[in-house]
């Protein structure tokens, strides 16, 4: 009896395994590359996250987009860092509430006559349409800027890393740990799509398609040769990293020329108009009085 009851919990517990091994999802390097893209892309959905983005000012700013906007929303997203909340819907929806209530304040402010009122109305509109991209268009900006004033010091640090004796992930490793800012979290998404199946040249590829710096684009494509002609990593660092120093000296020559150019309007606007009260004030009196007692 007893050895009858010990066989049937073996194969009560056989069968259970089965029927988990079955069952259980198996994680795949494509599900777990939209993983990550997903994470990255997409915000978690709620059911506030609904009401504040109704469907109907998504259909509106549709309607009045191009084909695949939502793409080309989402790469600009993707430039900006993909900031938390942020997702195509949503701005598609700020759009259509930019643009009623641009409409609605352009009209309060024209409503002294009708061409006022049409005008407000249009030109309000077509603000408010808009500045939800205008402001997705200055976040990417300043992203890639924070990401190319960043290169240089990164590629000192991947150089010194890979001749040390660490291997090129290993490197781009401590890079993401041991620095802050978007390249460093650029740097961290390389490394887990390399984890995850993706080769070398792709993940670094991937980077590229979301950066629009030119620094970072003609290193990848360094590196990318580089594997293909076999010529060592490190001597390759070291010529990008020495070509990074040198474009950022240029970078910093180039802004310093622009600064008396930059300064002469100001100057003229707010500093000689006192200069020549101080300067010609007292000769225009004494004009003025000499000419009076003529």
């Amino acid at each position: 009896m007893v050895l009858y009851l010990g066989l049937a919990c073996l194969l009560l517990a056989l069968s259970l395994t089965v029927v988990a091994v079955v069952t259980k999802p198996r994680a795949t390097a494509a599900g777990s590359l939209a993983l990550i893209e997903t994470s990255y892309s997409a915000a978690v959905v709620t059911k506030t996250d609904v009401a504040a983005s109704p469907s109907w000012l998504r259909s509106i700013a549709l309607r009045l987009s191009p084909a695949g906007v939502a793409q080309h929303l989402q790469h600009r997203l993707d430039l900006a860092g993909n900031p938390p909340t942020w997702t195509p819907d949503r701005v598609l929806a700020a759009k259509g509430l930019g643009l009623l209530l641009g409409g609605a304040l352009g009209a309060l402010l024209g409503v002294r006559s009708v061409g006022f009122l049409i005008t407000g109305l249009v030109l309000g509109a077509v603000f408010g349409f808009f500045l939800p991209d205008l402001l997705l268009l200055n976040a990417g900006q300043k992203r890639q800027t924070h990401i190319r004033r960043a290169l240089p010091d990164a590629l000192d640090m991947l150089t010194v890393c890979v001749e040390a004796g660490l291997g090129f992930d290993a490197a781009l490793a401590q890079v993401a740990r041991n620095t802050n800012g978007p390249l460093a979290q650029e740097c961290a998404r390389v490394l887990q799509e390399m984890q995850i199946g993706k080769s070398r040249n792709e993940a670094l590829r991937a980077l590229t398609y979301r950066t629009t710096v030119a620094e970072l684009r003609a290193f990848v494509s360094a590196l990318a040769q580089a594997g293909e002609l076999g010529v060592p990593i490190a001597s390759v660092l070291r010529e990008q990293a020495r070509e990074m120093r040198l474009r950022r000296r240029q970078r910093a020559e180039e802004q310093a020329q622009k600064v008396p150019v930059k300064i002469l309007f100001p100057l003229i606007a707010c500093l000689f108009p006192a200069m020549f009260v101080i300067i010609i004030g007292p000769g225009a009196i004494s004009i003025a009085k000499v000419l009076l007692n003529l």
